[in-house]
């Protein structure tokens, strides 16, 4: 090998070290930049988003019991730049207890903003829990809601377990401790007892119908018992106030709660045990440079899993019998 290849070979060599210190130097710039803007509040960054607006959160998917999700309604009530908010369903519902956390947390919420929903493809049942939680509904003309109910399901395989020949055995303090219990059929007295249980449930839930809906639940063709509605039927039976969109929700805001008109409408999402150190707004850009520099970042980050349902349950359910 001739003097002048090592010599180019080196300089390869050198410059593929220089290209991984450059690397780590713009990375460690970005967590100094980020460091400085957490200490300080933020800089330019933060005070684009500390601007006067509208925020949106979205409701999508199972509800259950979101302690990230209490926790951000309680920061848009003290966020003094948000002028009121859109609450985004779309979601076919959850647990029963979701739906009331999330009802509880926006009505906290409108004790200090407007607060107004809208509804997507479908918004049933906690869903539509979460919807009685805002000042206004607004929902497409095809948008699915309603299914006001309560259910509680469980498997039950003594039968299949007869069939391979095993028995469960069990000692307890009481009759009525781990009922129901898959491993053997529900007796009399203990559904009885879930019976009282969904009832009381259920008279909470239209309860809630009637107080913020101002209807006579009776009269409301099948809503005792669990039927759905078309937007169109909602609006006809005073279960929504509106058919439209956004663009309706942020009329309702500007007309009706005085929410100054032309505010930009900005997404809020939950915090996660994973969140940066500073402001959402540089997160974003930090993420942005960083996915620039490794490539297809988003792709090798998978979702954390969902925790299981469990309890009561008020979710539609179109493949089952309510």
């Amino acid at each position: 090998m001739t003097q002048e290849t090592e010599g180019i070979l080196d300089r390869r060599r050198l410059r593929r070290k220089l290209g991984v210190w450059r690397m780590l130097a713009i990375i460690a710039g970005i967590f100094f930049v980020g460091a400085i803007a957490y200490m300080t509040g933020g800089g330019a960054a933060e005070r684009l988003v500390r601007q006067p607006q509208i925020a949106r959160i979205s409701v999508e998917g199972m509800i259950t019991e979101d302690r990230a999700t209490v926790e951000l309604l309680q920061r848009l009530a003290k966020a003094d730049n948000v002028r009121g908010v859109i609450v985004y369903v779309n979601s076919p519902g959850g647990t029963t207890t979701g739906g009331e956390a999330l009802y509880t947390g926006l009505r906290d919420l409108a004790a200090k903003k407007p607060v107004v929903a809208q509804l997507g493809t479908i918004a049933a049942s906690a869903a539509y829990i979460t919807g009685l939680g805002t000042d206004y509904i607004v929902a497409r003309g095809n948008s699915i809601t309603g299914s006001v109910g309560v259910i509680m399901q469980w498997p039950e395989v003594t039968g299949l377990l007869d069939k391979i020949g095993v028995k469960m055995k069990t000692v307890k303090s009481g009759t009525l401790k781990a009922e129901p219990s898959p491993f053997k059929e529900l007796d009399a007295e203990n559904r009885a007892i879930l019976e009282q249980m969904i009832d009381e449930s259920m008279r909470w839930f239209v309860g809630l119908v009637r107080e913020r809906r101002k209807v006579d639940t009776q009269t409301i063709p099948g809503l005792e018992e669990g039927r759905v509605y078309s937007g169109r039927e909602a609006l006809q039976y005073k279960l929504v106030d509106e058919i439209g969109g956004e663009d309706a929700a942020i009329k309702y805001l500007v007309e009706k709660r005085d929410v100054p008109a032309g505010l930009q409408v900005r997404d809020w999402k939950p915090k996660n045990e994973f969140d940066w150190p500073f402001s959402n707004a540089l997160a974003g850009y930090m993420l942005g440079t960083l996915a620039g520099l490794f490539g297809s970042l988003g792709q090798t980050v998978s979702p954390l899993p969902v925790s299981g349902l469990g309890g009561m349950m008020s979710v539609w359910q179109p493949s089952q019998t309510e």
